[in-house]
């Protein structure tokens, strides 16, 4: 195991105590989950929870847990509670009935910093300003004026896919359909909301990219909150980076 791995987990551990004694109402308040109780779930560890029983494909982990503590279940990844729905008559409950209430979308730092503190509708928190920026997309962005504007470019870069396709088929050569689909909606897209595609001055595609990787990236301090201060998964990177 690695020795800064080890550090972490000890560090964890020391820390982990000290906190509960230093803010005892705060941690009283998340275990109880404001007095309600939370579904059945398996027995989480000190300091990382259920993580370790996440090794796997997590779609596949919640199956198999589900099997045993039923459609909902609790979950707690590091220091975070969760709740895991995995029926469709359970998912309609959340995603349907009572819709508004889970509508808010964790806020995590990387949404902090790639999103303004969390500006953007897809991250933001459920809310008056969420329905303000919804509203302004679907005026200015998604309307049916808007849209019909851009048919003449949406059937031009039709028309270039389809041209490309002849000439490859032509040409008997291997063509990826989905790719080529997929790229000529976010193409499209792009101009639309931007102006330009997705390869035009900006190099949007490479960035869009890294950024989802950056996001998808594992952070301590997503399920570990009390340590963000500390960075220390930054830390640890730097050193790596100075041993190389």
């Amino acid at each position: 195991m690695s020795p800064i791995i080890i550090l972490l987990v000890i560090l964890l551990l020391i820390l982990t105590p000290l906190w509960s004694l230093i803010f005892p109402r705060a941690t009283q308040k998340g275990s109880k989950n404001h007095g309600g109780k939370l579904p059945p779930g398996p027995r989480p560890l000190p300091v990382i929870g259920n993580l370790h029983q996440l090794s796997g494909p997590p779609h596949r982990c919640f199956q198999n847990l589900a099997k045993k503590y039923g459609p909902i279940m609790s979950l707690r990844l590091g220091q975070v509670p969760a709740v895991v729905v995995s029926s469709p008559k359970a998912a309609e409950l959340f995603l349907k009935t009572y819709d508004t209430v889970f509508a808010s979308r964790p806020r995590v730092p990387a949404s902090d910093y790639m999103s303004y503190g969390s500006k953007g509708m897809a991250v933001s928190e459920y809310g008056p300003y969420w329905r303000n920026v919804r509203k302004l997309c679907t005026q200015q962005l998604l309307s049916a004026s808007k849209i019909e504007s851009f048919a003449v470019m949406r059937r031009s870069e039709i028309g270039e896919l389809v041209k490309s396709l002849r000439r490859s088929a032509a040409a008997r050569e291997v063509v990826d359909v989905s790719r080529k689909v997929s790229e000529l909606i976010a193409d499209m897209a792009c101009m639309m909301i931007l102006g330009v595609d997705l390869e035009d001055k900006y190099h949007l595609q490479g960035l869009v990219h890294e950024g989802l990787s950056l996001i998808g990236q594992f952070n301590l301090a997503d399920y570990v909150p009390f340590l963000a201060p500390l960075d220390l998964q930054a830390m640890f990177d730097r050193n790596d980076e100075e041993v190389e």
